[in-house]
């Protein structure tokens, strides 16, 4: 068995966060190996979460962010079991920065099963017909078509998007799973709003606001 020291703990943790425990029983699974070890916690952690997941989460936070330039918000509740997990400062500081990061990345749902069956088979069909002009066999079209469909959730749905906070490159889930595993708690994004000045109205053309101001100087 490799003999672990506690420098490495320490980078272990550091790196993830999991409790100094969790971290040494790593390393020693993992033989020393640091890669190893992380996935070793990943495992555990999303093990965890699972077990909770028939839990009611009903607490939580609600969190509001308004860009600097007074043109984008947001407003987010993410859920929790306990009062008590919402007012932990990890959970606070994921909501607040979930907040920034809808508001940069515009997600249109919080997870792919609230994407409707119409909408799905709508970029089914229009990945199908992408990969049928590339010229490709027509029995690898359904695969290389569900990958395109795979990506549109990850541009679309908040849970499946590259989180901007994560310099990894985890999706959203990815890391509330972590977070879930660390705190000891089932957390839940359960809803979102994101808020952009003209957003939905149909704004004039150049043209036509020239006319206008055109007009006015007469």
């Amino acid at each position: 068995m490799a003999k672990i020291s506690a420098l490495q703990v320490k980078e272990l943790r550091d790196s993830t966060g999991a409790p100094m425990g969790d971290c040494k029983k790593a390393l020693i699974e993992s033989e020393g190996d640091l890669n190893k070890a992380v996935e070793w916690l990943q495992k555990r952690t999303a093990a965890k979460v699972e077990k909770k997941a028939g839990r009611t989460a009903a607490e939580g936070l609600v969190q509001t962010y308004l860009h600097h330039d007074g043109r984008t918000g947001v407003l987010a509740e993410v859920n929790s079991e306990t009062d008590f997990v919402a007012k932990n400062e990890d959970f606070r500081q994921f909501v607040s920065d979930l907040c920034m990061h809808i508001a940069a990345m515009s997600p249109t749902y919080v997870r792919r099963e609230e994407v409707p069956a119409e909408v799905i088979a709508k970029q089914q069909e229009i990945a199908e017909a992408q990969v049928r002009e590339l010229g490709k066999p027509e029995h690898l079209v359904p695969r290389i078509a569900e990958g395109k469909v795979t990506a549109w959730f990850a541009d679309h749905c908040l849970v499946d998007q590259p989180y901007v906070k994560d310099d990894k490159g985890r999706a959203v889930g990815a890391v509330l799973t972590e977070l879930a595993g660390k705190i000891g708690e089932k957390l839940v994004i359960r809803r979102f709003v994101r808020f952009e000045v003209g957003e939905g109205i149909e704004k004039q053309t150049d043209d036509f606001a020239d006319e206008v101001a055109r007009m006015a100087a007469n």
